[in-house]
Parts: structure tokens; C-alpha cells; sequence
């Protein structure tokens, strides 16, 4: 749940006053602790957390009552996060499932003003009328949204010693295009085939895709160059890294009208070495994702024939020259094989650029699982 936030107007948000946040997060693996991150990374100053709890979801805004759990700093209740900080629960034993659903709440007693968020969470957000509502089994629910705000992870310790891989991308892993509150994102599938049926040798799965990334550039959060520490390297357990960027860095310097942040591919093949080049420091396995057909976009200006010949050849680099330890076709699982540069009409989320359900498990289907350690 990689955590962003830049000032662009018309997508920051206006942040809370005395009210709860009720976030509900998708877990790939069971155990039975956990701990819960919190980011204050984009605040503008420090950030009052009045309560915090975890429970396991039973509809909406509801929680299954006796699973809640409060959630304490270093021992205590509250903490302020200074501004640029993540804090880190201490552990709470709580038996959550594989591919539970965890209500995290999250009471702010201040008026916080813009904070740290994840715009695009596919997720649906459950907001209070004023007060603390943290252990209230059904919420007053004043508003919903479908972003998350200053939840960056939730870690869950597992019963047996398992891997974790990231996936690191834009929207196409961030999920647009794909049923709100159904954990249909090309990540989400691949957890269940990773994770199915109580496998033996099951692997966490860590969904770093930000709507909008891009390798070299910022616009919509930090590119993903600069967030590679923080949201794939410093991740508990990671043993692997899946890859999937750079068409927005093709295409969003003509949508966004940024002549100055028109690279070529040899740009973006540069970017993706370095990211090949810090995994491998660290003895991390790293898959290098194709990068999917976007011909016919609804975003004017994002496609354009010179695009394409990028997009083909970082794809050729990717299959044939690149130093990934394996590569995942995704180009070739959803595009038309009679319009090889458009996606497969029945996978088209509607945009010619975004899959849907369908795409996205196409996706995730395309992955040979013997790729990750355990699978």
C-alpha cells in the first residue's frame, strides 16, 4: 500500500477534524500477529494520532465483534508522527486468515488539514461523524472514499517462514480499471494462486503500484526510482521484486503537456537497470515486467506512434538484453493478436489502456510461479 501524496490541484485531499477513519486492507497470508505502519511521509507538519485499532471486517463498516484489538506506539494509545515519519505499532496477536479482510481505524482528534494518502485504493474508506469511533463495532458513517489516508502497511507474521514479493508499478498494479472492493488487481490474483488452497509454500504479497508513476519523473507521488528504498528494499521479508513501469513515462509528458519530461527508451532502460542493479545489492530476485499495449487511449495526447517505438524497445531490451533474473510477458498475455499494440478487447477496462477483471487475472495468470522462491 505504498503511501503518496504531492500537491497537484484538484488531487489532494482536505484531510480530517475530529472523525475516524475506517480503511479496510486486503491481506494475502495468515498468521497470527500483526503490526500496522502509519505515514505522516508527505505531512506538513506533525500529525496528532488519537487512537488506533485492527479488527477483522465483517461488511462495510462494520467489524466482527470481539476481534478488535487496539493498536499502541511504544506502549501508548496515541503518537504524533513528526512530519516525513512512519511509525510502527507494536505487535497485537489477532488470528487473521489468509486473504482476510482487516479494518483498520484510525481516529484523528485534530483538524490535520491535507495528509499523506493514497489516492487510488480501490478500496472503499469508511469516515465517522465527529468523535472517536475506533472500537465501535458499527461506525457512524459520514462519508466513504475509496483512497487511504496515512495507512501504509499492514504486517502480518505468519505461521511459517515465507517469502514476499513486491510489486512495484503504476496504475496497471495499483489496479484502475478493476472492481472497486472485489481485490481484483493483477497482484491480488497472483496472491491467490500463490496462496491457494493453505500452500505449503505460500509467499506475501506487497502491492506498490501508485496510479500515475513513473520511473524517472514525479507528478502523481514520487517516481518510483526515488521511492525504491522505501517501498520495495526496506520491506519486511522481501525475497523478490516484480516489475512493471515506464508507460507513463512515455505517455504522460504529452498528456501532461511537459515537453521538458519527454524521455527516450534509452532513458527508461536506464532506470529500469538501476532498479535490477539495487535489487541484485541486496540478493533480491527481480522480474521485469513487458510493458502493456496502450494504442487508442482515451487520454488525449498519451498515445502516439513515436510512443509506440519506445514502448517497443524497452519491451525488446526487457526479453532479450535486459539482466532481470526472469522476464514476465505481461505485453503478450493481454494484447490483440490481430492489433498486436492494442489490448484484447475482452481484457479492456474501456480506456484502451487499463485492463479489467478479466485483464487482470489474465495478468496474473501469465506468471509462471516456478519464478518465486516457495511457489
Amino acid at each position: 500500500m505504498a503511501a503518496d501524496s504531492v500537491p497537484i490541484p484538484g488531487l489532494n485531499n482536505s484531510g480530517f477534524s475530529n472523525q475516524t477513519v475506517r480503511h479496510i486492507a486486503h491481506v494475502s497470508v495468515a498468521g497470527n500477529r500483526l503490526r500496522v505502519r502509519l505515514s505522516n511521509a508527505y505531512g506538513r507538519g506533525p500529525l496528532k494520532i488519537g487512537a488506533a485499532h485492527v479488527a477483522l471486517q465483517s461488511s462495510a463498516a462494520s467489524i466482527v465483534s470481539g476481534s478488535d484489538r487496539a493498536l499502541t506506539f511504544n506502549g501508548n494509545r496515541s503518537i504524533t508522527i513528526p512530519a516525513g515519519a512512519l511509525v510502527l505499532s507494536d505487535p497485537v496477536d489477532l488470528e487473521v486468515p489468509a486473504f482476510a479482510d482487516l479494518a483498520v481505524s484510525v481516529y484523528f482528534p485534530g483538524t490535520t488539514g491535507p495528509i499523506t494518502w493514497h489516492q487510488l485504493g480501490m478500496q472503499t474508506a469508511y469516515v465517522s461523524t465527529p468523535g472517536d469511533f475506533t472500537t465501535a463495532v458499527e461506525m457512524p458513517v459520514a462519508s466513504t472514499a475509496t483512497s487511504r489516508f496515512v495507512l501504509a502497511d499492514v504486517e502480518v507474521a505468519a505461521a511459517k517462514r515465507i517469502g514476499a514479493v513486491v510489486a512495484l508499478g503504476d496504475s496497471i498494479t495499483d489496479g484502475y480499471g478493476s472492481t472497486a472492493d472485489a481485490d481484483h488487481r493483477w497482484p491480488d490474483y497472483l496472491s491467490l494462486r500463490l496462496n491457494a488452497r493453505n500452500a505449503k509454500n505460500g509467499m506475501a504479497v506487497l502491492n506498490q503500484g501508485i496510479s500515475g508513476n513513473r520511473l524517472l519523473h514525479d507528478e502523481f507521488g514520487p517516481n518510483s526510482s526515488a521511492r525504491y528504498d522505501r517501498d520495495v528494499l526496506a520491506q519486511v521479508g522481501v525475497t523478490h521484486v516484480i516489475v512493471l513501469e515506464g508507460i507513463n513515462d512515455i505517455g504522460l509528458s504529452g498528456a501532461l503537456q511537459l515537453p521538458a519530461e519527454e524521455v527516450s527508451a534509452d532513458e527508461i532502460i536506464g532506470g529500469l537497470q538501476q532498479l535490477i542493479e539495487r535489487a541484485h545489492e541486496r540478493k533480491l530476485v527481480i522480474l521485469g515486467g513487458t510493458l502493456t499495449p496502450f494504442e487508442g487511449t482515451a487520454f488525449p495526447g498519451y498515445y502516439t506512434p513515436a510512443g509506440e517505438l519506445k514502448r517497443q524497445a524497452v519491451n525488446a531490451w526487457i526479453r532479450t538484453k535486459a539482466k532481470f533474473d526472469a522476464v514476465i510477458d505481461f505485453d503478450q498475455a493481454v494484447r490483440d493478436p490481430s492489433h498486436p499494440t492494442r489490448l484484447l478487447p475482452a481484457y479492456d477496462s474501456g480506456d484502451h489502456l487499463h485492463l479489467n477483471d478479466t485483464g487482470y487475472k489474465a495478468m496474473a495468470d501469465s506468471i509462471d510461479l516456478k519464478l518465486l522462491q516457495g511457489a
